[in-house]
């Protein structure tokens, strides 16, 4: 097991990030939705992290062309998705596991997919269940709840779900199985998850339109998909890493560049910025994402702030907020945030253990938690595997010295993370 130390920050910076990992989200949809076109996919700027290696080997195995130069990908779909002759690794990606779930669903044949230790513990029937009820046949652990699945695809049935949980996961393995279903197919959620999916079909050809009373139009698919032409702009949720580490710096400052400002990702930033750091957002372009820079500067002691709303849309970034709210002034409170449990690690569990070993007063409730701002003080903490974890902890040691067990769980994600981070401090393995 690697483990990472990192000390405090003792002037301020300025950095601009360019080479921020390009999005993970969009990257694992780049590979799956050119296997819906009959024609070459051309995908710049893909990122070359374990997770989304794992999703375009898959599409490989499925029968798919693949030529790469480092992450410009070119993609020629087969005929016919053919059924593998060995088990499909998603590795540690929840995305790539329940979305090719839906994909596999409707294509004839036997699929089994598997994962990590870490992935095999997360839980499937959230979308196991509705494609159950479609007519796919999947099974696996604990009555298909738990990987390896494995999956019997064939017809599917047109649907009406209103979803009980706020997901983009379930969301696109649903709108997946419904472009192969019998007929029209209509899916709703409370609250808008991340709509990449929706984007690029759309982009793509596909029949998805979003009514006003909230239910998504699905069409089946009565022809293969246009190609994807597409550069993946680069992740706001691995740059807010370092949009944190400039809020919590004085004397600092972040641009991060020709990033994704899709509202439905920007969302941790609006909070950062309502804690009082001062960000501004610079859209230079929009077609399948708006694309563009974004600007975070330090100025001055943080405030406490509420988050209890469009929890899908920063739930991925609350482990890093939760770094600026441990020094911010006043009490913060994170509510209606139960999905942190089934992430790749409890996230509620290990972030207010880390920053307990910090010396930071917390109350942990089972949907959320409270956090009572004040200093950080150099500790030991354990990422439990858990890439976000792993560099929330990082930025953290900016401010007091940090010892991280476990790092390897960042190439997941983030491959250069380390070499952004010593721009900024001294870390050592």
């Amino acid at each position: 097991m690697k483990n990472l130390s990192i000390q405090k920050q003792t002037k301020g910076f300025t950095l601009e990030c360019s080479t921020i990992a390009p999005d993970k989200s969009i990257s694992h949809r780049c590979a799956m939705f050119s296997l819906l076109s009959d024609q070459t996919s051309t995908i710049q700027n893909f990122l070359l992290g374990e997770d989304t290696l794992a999703s375009l080997s898959i599409a490989r195995q499925l029968g798919a062309s693949i030529t790469r130069d480092g992450g410009n990908v070119i993609i020629t779909p087969p005929k016919k998705l053919t059924e593998p002759d060995d088990i499909l690794d998603c590795g540690n990606a929840g995305t790539g596991m329940r979305l090719y779930a839906g994909l596999l669903s409707g294509i004839d044949g036997a699929f089994v997919l598997t994962g990590d230790k870490y992935l095999r513990s997360r839980p499937m029937n959230r979308v196991a269940v509705p494609l159950r009820n479609i007519g796919a046949k999947i099974d696996g652990r604990e009555h298909g709840n738990l990987a390896p699945l494995s999956i019997r695809g064939g017809t599917l049935k047109s649907f009406r779900y209103h979803s009980p949980i706020d997901s983009a996961q379930i969301k696109s393995a649903l709108i997946l199985a419904a472009l192969q279903a019998d007929g029209t197919s209509y899916y709703k959620e409370d609250l808008l998850s991340r709509d990449h999916t929706e984007r690029m079909l759309r982009g793509m050809g596909a029949n998805i339109k979003m009514g006003e009373d909230g239910w998504i139009k699905i069409e089946p698919l009565k022809e293969p998909l246009n190609p994807l032409n597409i550069t993946v702009p680069a992740d706001p949720s691995s740059g807010f890493f370092f949009a944190v580490a400039a809020a919590i710096t004085a004397n600092s400052k972040t641009i991060i560049k020709n990033v994704t400002l899709n509202p439905t990702r920007i969302e941790a930033y609006k909070v950062l910025q309502k804690m009082g750091a001062n960000i501004s957002f610079v859209e230079k372009e929009n077609i399948y994402e708006p694309i563009g820079d974004i600007e975070i500067s330090y100025n001055g002691k943080l405030q406490a702030v509420m988050v209890d709303s469009n929890i899908a849309w920063l739930i991925d970034e609350l482990p890093a907020l939760s770094i600026a709210m441990s020094l911010a002034q006043g009490r913060s409170v994170v509510k209606n945030a139960k999905e942190l449990r089934v992430k790749e690690s409890d996230r509620i569990a290990t972030v207010l253990e880390g920053l307990n070993n910090c010396g930071i007063e917390t109350v942990e409730h089972e949907e959320g938690y409270e956090i009572i701002g004040g200093e950080l003080h150099k500790a030991t903490v354990n990422s439990y595997g858990d890439h976000r974890i792993a560099m929330s902890f990082a930025i953290a040691g900016l401010n007091c010295d940090m010892q991280i067990e476990d790092i390897e769980c960042i190439d997941t994600s983030f491959p250069n993370f380390f070499d952004i981070l010593t721009e900024i401090t001294n870390i050592g393995y």
